[in-house]
């Protein structure tokens, strides 16, 4: 029988969740004996594949370019973890809200910048009007808040959904794992 697939999506955020995944130090490479890891931003994988087991998400959607990616995504994988409070909540990305695209554009590349002020108009996402949190856009199967989630936590996660359980997030959080 072969090794269920795992793969890790970064959208909008700082990477801390990937970092944590780092983090787990040799447990990582004792965990990686258990799954096949099939895409991430850890690895050179270009194309998503058309069947995942257990996809960990990291960031928020806050661009065109987000959107597609995670629906492709959801549409490809078995178990989707929002990873994160950028993931689960929008968090530090979603501070944006508030502002207009345009006027957030204007204000980034025109009123900050001392040559060329111009918003770029090739090579970058379009932005969302409003950065949203993975679930208001696809389906979540488990939650995993925290900035980032500790090593520990996404450890005990991963184990738990290899090992064919349900993750007690909220007994985790509760004793710091």
């Amino acid at each position: 029988m072969s090794k269920p697939t795992l793969a890790t999506v970064w959208l909008d955020g700082c990477s801390g969740c990937h970092m944590s995944i780092l983090d787990m130090d040799e447990r990582l490479v004792e965990l990686s004996e258990q799954f096949d890891l099939v895409y991430s931003p850890l690895v050179d994988y270009k194309e998503f594949p058309a069947h995942v087991d257990i996809a960990l998400i990291e960031g928020s959607v806050s661009s065109d370019e987000d959107d597609r990616k995670i629906r492709l995504v959801r549409a490809h994988t078995r178990v989707l973890v929002s990873l994160g409070d950028c993931a689960v909540t929008g968090n530090v990305p979603a501070m944006r809200n508030p502002i207009p695209v345009p006027e957030l554009l204007d204000s980034v590349y025109k009123g900050n910048g001392l040559l060329q002020e111009q918003v770029p108009t090739h090579c970058l996402p379009t932005l969302l009007p409003r950065v949203r949190p993975v679930h208001e856009v696809v389906n979540v199967d488990v939650f995993v808040p925290g900035c980032p989630p500790s090593a520990d936590t996404i450890f005990t996660i991963i184990s738990e959904l290899l090992a064919g359980r349900v993750p007690d997030v909220a007994a985790l959080s509760r004793f710091g794992a």
